[in-house]
């Protein structure tokens, strides 16, 4: 056993060198079936997080790792001395990577491309001039690194109920911005019925990008990394950032993290010790009285997801938004047949994440309609999801979105009548 310990230890340490290219790196999927593959796993995450795309939690439930070329040989040694299945998933990350990357600067915004920090803050400027009388940009945060948190307030009748939508809070997930901003076009240009009740009977607050310093750098083609998810407030001269999904102001720090700042799970210093989630939450809590709903976009896996995330306790009204989310990804299968799962956080993911936002949002700023999504797909892109599938995850989220609130609104109504 200590043998194999070694083994995958000389993997994950060498595999930890500041690398901007992802040539011949592979990600697998390995199926532990026996507590001595699990725990050999387990030991590998505290250690090596970022290399992990999917954590390993229970027996038999899949983990995703990334292995780089010059370690290939050692890894497989290491699943063959300890009878693992695995299977292959992405035979060459660098080339989902350039899939990714646009070649050349947008001319003007599109739902076929990714796009920078700088094209995405420009639309939403251009979509404020375009209905003066209903959006409006808003600062709500900052970064380390001097840049604005931007998002746009979408005001329908000043009493209304809102709906809150975070995105990019892990700056490599882009699809999670992506969808954000084509729910937001859509909120004002659909003239399908059921979307146009739901963004003319709402207010919206939409807010693509949590985490621009870390969007941007996921761009930087001298010297970026497209699979950075962290801030970039440096912990040492080595170690960059904290996870900001890691970092909220309720159970920080009890579970599901690693105190490593070098991890990809490091939940920074103390709660709120990055600029980005104080700021952030400051603003929050300034509109909390206008907020009915909160939703955060996440990728991947194809989850809608409950508080909690430090827990496997279900939260007070979980019956009520199961109701709800079961509605929900049924109106999200319809289009493309995408299948998702529902329930509780803590329960689809067993490492228990604590200091999460949807947990803040339900624990402490008492919000009764709180969902986290993690986006499209489940194993053939991950993280790099191409960007043919921007249009197909915006149209049957924004389906289930509608199908949720049209739910909830007519549930209110019946209740109050």
């Amino acid at each position: 056993m200590w043998r194999i310990i070694v083994l995958w230890t000389v993997i994950m340490g060498l595999a930890t060198s500041d690398m901007v290219s992802y040539e011949g790196y592979k990600v697998f999927t390995i199926y532990p079936s026996v507590d001595k593959q699990l725990k050999l796993l387990q030991m590998s995450m505290k250690q090596y997080s970022s290399w992990f795309w999917k954590q390993p939690s229970t027996l038999d439930k899949e983990v995703q790792v990334m292995i780089p070329p010059s370690q290939l040989q050692t890894f497989y040694e290491v699943v063959h001395v300890t009878n693992t299945p695995l299977k292959l998933e992405i035979n060459n990350v660098q080339k989902l990577i350039k899939n990714t990357i646009p070649e050349n600067q947008s001319q003007g915004f599109d739902f076929q491309n990714y796009h920078t920090l700088e094209e995405i803050y420009e639309y939403l400027e251009e979509l404020a001039k375009k209905y003066p009388n209903k959006v409006q940009v808003v600062v709500g945060g900052k970064t380390y690194e001097g840049r604005q948190i931007k998002g746009v307030k979408i005001t329908n009748h000043e009493n209304s109920p809102g709906i809150f939508i975070e995105g990019g809070i892990h700056a490599r997930e882009w699809i999670s911005p992506a969808t954000a901003m084509y729910i937001l076009h859509q909120l004002l240009t659909s003239t399908n019925s059921k979307v146009k009740f739901v963004a003319d009977y709402y207010n919206w607050f939409i807010f693509p990008i949590f985490n621009p310093d870390g969007y941007a750098f996921t761009f930087n083609k001298t010297h970026g990394d497209r699979l950075w998810i962290k801030s970039r407030k440096p912990y040492s001269p080595n170690c960059i950032g904290a996870n900001l999904n890691r970092n909220w102001d309720f159970q920080w720090n009890t579970s599901g993290v690693n105190n490593n700042p070098c991890s990809d799970i490091f939940p920074g210093s103390k709660a709120f010790s990055e600029i980005e989630m104080k700021t952030m939450s400051e603003y929050i809590k300034s509109v909390n009285d206008q907020l009915y709903a909160y939703i955060a976009f996440h990728s991947y896996g194809q989850h809608l997801m409950i508080p909690y995330g430090y827990t496997n306790a279900h939260i007070s009204n979980y019956d009520h938004l199961h109701n709800i989310s079961l509605k929900g990804i049924e109106a999200l299968r319809q289009k493309y047949n995408t299948v998702y799962d529902t329930g509780c956080i803590g329960e689809l993911f067993t490492n228990l994440p604590s200091g999460i936002s949807v947990d803040y949002m339900a624990g402490v700023l008492n919000k009764s309609v709180v969902y986290l999504y993690e986006l499209r797909d489940k194993h053939e892109y991950g993280f790099l999801l191409s960007p043919e599938y921007i249009i197909p995850t915006g149209e049957e989220t924004l389906d289930s979105l509608v199908a949720m609130f049209n739910e909830l609104y007519h549930l209110d109504y019946a209740k109050n009548n």
